[in-house]
């Protein structure tokens, strides 16, 4: 398997950097000179060979003549906060390159539980973003194959979407580094003049951010998903790209000297010395990226992808910056890289040649990756975010999360394990070890229960 870290993070983002940063978009994306030489030669003869790109593998199929796409599709999306601004912008560019055809959007806020819920009765819409609950093997069961769109050979994380029968069934939307948002301006008012590189000056900063009457962090605690930061910061402490799926072969995997433990540590110093917003209940994502921007909060733990939010609602390009979360003081920086949700397409659609071209047309020309800041999914697309060639300057250390194994999904499933759940949980308790044992227990009997 490539190391997507190299090929990816580095290749994309030193590109970046020899670009010069020039552009103010909402992007990530890495690339290295070597590494991307060698990929765009890969890249290009792929593109040279795609007329013949049926004869490649046996399963694949011819794509669809323009003339059959036409009709309605629907495309359910999280981004409730786009439904009338970039995605009607998207819906009139696709009609216009497709006369006959029409895509609406449904934003659906609570998408997770919603999609779960809605993917066990077999009715969900024609494209959608594939909840993070579905297994491999279940990905034949509801979607069709994307062999035919002539991206397999174009796109990273492949494998990630990619079910037994090795055909293809969803394309990522995108990936993102997890990292420090912050607002230069809260920064500088209250006296830090360097980014922390070590945990100890991480908590001084905040000390200072708290003294100048700047709210440190926005946890976003009662929207609760935010807080799924702290579970991929557990990875950094394990060193393991694979972390859940180890989890898998563990009856206890929540312990104080692990990897949640030392993660959940931050999180829980945090709130305990007033570091976040003071009515944690009263928190609110949308409220929170004003608040970013204004610099009445100075920082979130969240990927990339934020960073153009907080643009968006007021901040200058210039005065969002974007670091490594220091998580010990050994002062070597460390990131996750990860992948975002995948596009697929429902096998029942009445329009399936017209839902492919959609999905197809996202990845390839509508921009939302950049307008998302992600790290483009396609390989050789270059990243338009500048604030990820800050966060390269400090030459984190990659763990490259691998996709999540069916096992992991089916014992995470019956214990109906929330990662952002037990952020919270480990905040509102006074004691973390009651908070492992009970999570412990529950871990066990699940996994025990999937291996009958």
């Amino acid at each position: 398997m490539k190391k997507w870290a190299s090929l990816m993070l580095s290749t994309v983002l030193c590109g970046v950097v020899l670009a010069g940063c020039g552009s103010n978009g909402n992007n990530d994306n890495g690339s290295a000179n070597a590494t991307e030489g060698a990929a765009k030669t890969e890249d290009n003869q792929a593109a040279a060979g795609t007329n013949n790109a049926g004869a490649k593998a046996e399963n694949e199929e011819a794509a669809a003549p323009e003339s059959a796409i036409k009709g309605k599709i629907t495309f359910a999306t999280n981004r409730t906060d786009l439904v009338e601004t970039e995605l009607k912008n998207y819906a009139q560019r696709f009609h216009e390159k497709y006369p006959e055809a029409t895509v609406e959007f449904e934003a659906i806020k609570d998408y997770e539980e919603s999609m779960k819920v809605r993917l066990a009765s077999n009715e969900f819409p024609d494209v959608i973003l594939v909840p993070k609950t579905v297994t491999k093997e279940k990905l034949p069961e509801f979607f069709a194959p994307l062999d035919d769109l002539g991206l397999n050979d174009k796109v990273y994380f492949k494998d990630n979407y990619s079910s037994q029968d090795g055909k293809l069934y969803g394309i990522v939307s995108g990936s993102s580094a997890m990292g420090i948002t912050y607002n230069k301006k809260a920064f500088e008012k209250a006296g830090i003049t360097a980014v922390p590189k070590t945990l100890d000056e991480f908590y001084a900063a905040c000390e200072k951010l708290k003294a100048a009457g700047i709210i440190p962090m926005s946890t976003n605690f009662k929207d609760k998903w935010p807080l799924m930061g702290w579970d991929q910061e557990a990875f950094l402490f394990a060193n393991d790209p694979a972390l859940h799926n180890t989890m898998a072969g563990q009856d206890e995997p929540f312990t104080m000297d692990g990897p949640y433990g030392q993660a959940m540590s931050i999180i829980k110093t945090i709130v305990d010395k007033g570091y976040a917003e003071k009515d944690l209940m009263s928190t609110n994502w949308e409220g929170s990226k004003k608040d970013v921007a204004s610099g009445t909060t100075a920082m979130y733990l969240l990927g990339n992808w934020v960073v153009p939010q907080v643009i968006d609602n007021g901040a200058k390009s210039e005065d969002v910056g974007f670091f490594p979360l220091p998580i010990d003081n050994s002062g070597e920086a460390k990131a996750l890289l990860s992948p975002d949700y995948a596009y697929a397409v429902s096998k029942k659609s009445g329009n399936l040649e017209t839902a492919k071209a959609f999905l197809k047309w996202l990845v390839e020309e509508s921009g939302y990756d950049d307008f998302g800041g992600f790290i483009p999914v396609l390989k050789d697309k270059k990243p338009a975010l500048p604030q990820l060639a800050e966060f390269m300057a400090f030459n984190p250390k990659v763990v490259e999360m691998q996709a999540e194994s069916d096992e992991y999904l089916k014992i995470g499933n019956k214990m109906q394990f929330d990662t952002s759940g037990l952020a919270q949980d480990v905040i509102m308790g006074k004691d973390m070890a009651k908070v492992f044992a009970d999570y412990n227990k529950r871990w066990k009997e699940a996994r025990a229960a999937v291996a009958k």
